[in-house]
């Protein structure tokens, strides 16, 4: 069978976050009532001129920066022209050969391999409306709805190079593209609620050509593990077109998240199908360097940066930092934490570990997440004093998610003190070996795991309180 490469491209389009729309004064607020924040500029009526909002200029020109882009002085406005339902002028205002920001990169890594993915562009335009099917997708609904809120919300359209080669790394893209604006504060990122969203374009050819296969495109995934099924399945379906013969058609698909699918919706437009011509109604953006200058001063601390003093400061492992950094809030929250926990990498264990599945299971973010960051400390601390076990502090933890209560007091109030006293301990541990002669002989023997049995058994004489390390040391020296 014949072995083929995938090549991956997305273009990212981030909402911006904008109080009033790209070049009208209607609010960008979502979740309203359908159709109640338009006004005559974003449903196109005829005389209606547009005036551009500043604050989208701003917001392009820190997601390009902070995407290690070349910002343009000079840029323009264009018209997009096509016909669609929840477009109502039938032209969209966007940027066509003088986009805003040109080159730039993000930098991946997937199974320990790092990578660079360019980005070729980014520019402004403005949201269309919003379709709502009385079916799953378009493609299998009687009918559909619009809603022209969205219609006119700012976005930043990001376009890829096609430089990935498997769904894996574009998932990596886009999780560090999310990252880096959320840090930014250009875009909430609210994916369920479509304020970024991507459309992936996919092609794959032999091993050893030369140029790329015929591509096509998936419109609007909203979520990374929609992206990642969508783009293993398109690889799939195109690999059985080409060994049945067939020739893969130039085409915009839509993904069916219930049944795991892509669909065809329509053949692929070309940029000329679109009929681009600079928009006559707004003048070109010219930029100065002291109007870059004043956004650059702007940017925060970005995810990159974040992570490599996660690992300088705090001696993280790279796996531990690039997780905590993926969001701004995780990372904050470390950051709060270390403030006054003893050791950092136990804050990170916990935040990677009991913290991120107990708010895996119950469907909730780091910033619903009830236990604040001095009290995990302080768990931690506590764990670091020999006060609590490790298997005891996961119970003082358990009674912490129910109400966000100091952890030493849960301590005293369910009597979980750790035993460190050396006179209990040795106690438990002559009991113990007297009780067990065979156990005994066999770590005499030399079968370590012996000893294991001898700790459990302790441990259960104390309830889980006594100190594991102590009660190891001890047995060891009873014994030898």
């Amino acid at each position: 069978m014949t072995k083929y490469i995938t090549v991956i491209g997305l273009e990212v389009h981030a909402e911006l976050k904008t109080k009033t729309k790209a070049f009208c004064s209607c609010s960008t607020a979502f979740g309203s009532l359908p159709n109640t924040h338009v006004c005559p500029v974003c449903l196109g009526m005829p005389g209606a001129l547009p005036v551009l909002n500043k604050q989208v200029v701003d917001f392009a020109i820190k997601a390009g920066l902070a995407l290690n882009c070349d910002i343009q002085k000079y840029n323009k406005f264009d018209r997009k022209n096509y016909f669609y339902p929840d477009l109502s002028k039938n032209y969209q205002i966007s940027q066509f050969d003088k986009p805003i920001c040109l080159g730039g990169y993000i930098d991946i890594v997937v199974d320990g391999e790092h990578k660079r993915i360019g980005v070729t562009r980014i520019h402004m335009e403005e949201d269309a409306g919003k379709l709502n099917h009385s079916g799953a997708t378009i493609s299998t609904s009687d009918s559909s709805a619009v809603d022209y809120n969205r219609a006119g919300v700012p976005l930043i359209e990001i376009v890829s190079e096609p430089d990935m080669r498997s769904a894996a790394e574009a998932r990596a893209y886009m999780e560090n593209l999310k990252a880096i604006l959320e840090y930014t504060d250009v875009c909430d990122c609210k994916m369920q609620e479509g304020s970024l969203r991507c459309d992936a374009n996919i092609s794959i050819m032999p091993e050893g050509a030369k140029e790329f296969g015929t591509r096509a495109e998936i419109k609007n995934l909203n979520s990374f593990r929609a992206l990642e099924r969508a783009i293993n399945y398109e690889v799939e379906r195109q690999k059985e077109v080409l060994e049945d013969g067939g020739h893969v058609v130039q085409e915009t698909r839509t993904w069916d998240e219930a049944n795991g699918v892509t669909l065809s919706m329509r053949s692929k437009e070309e940029a000329h199908d679109y009929r681009y011509f600079p928009e006559p109604d707004l003048v070109p953006v010219q930029l100065d360097d002291a109007w870059i200058e004043r956004i650059r001063e702007t940017l925060p601390e970005l995810p990159a940066q974040r992570q490599a003093r996660l690992m300088s400061e705090h001696g993280l492992p790279e796996y531990d930092a690039s997780q905590i950094v993926s969001t701004k809030a995780m990372a904050e929250y470390f950051d709060e934490a270390v403030k006054t926990a003893k050791d950092s990498k136990a804050v990170s264990n916990w935040l990677l570990g009991d913290v991120s599945a107990y708010m895996n299971n119950e469907g909730i973010t780091i910033a619903d997440f009830k236990v604040t960051p001095a009290h995990l400390a302080e768990l931690v601390n506590l764990i670091k004093d020999g006060v609590l076990s490790s298997k005891l502090a996961k119970k003082v933890f358990a009674e912490m998610l129910k109400e966000d209560e100091a952890p030493k007091a849960l301590v005293k109030k369910l009597g979980l003190e750790q035993v460190s006293d050396e006179g209990a301990i040795l106690k438990l541990v002559e009991e113990t070996i007297a009780e067990n002669p065979q156990s005994v002989a066999d770590y005499k023997a030399g079968k370590d795991k012996a000893i294991g049995f001898l700790v459990g058994q302790i441990m259960k004489k104390s309830r889980g309180k006594a100190n594991p390390g102590m009660v190891t040391k001890m047995l060891k020296e009873k014994m030898q």
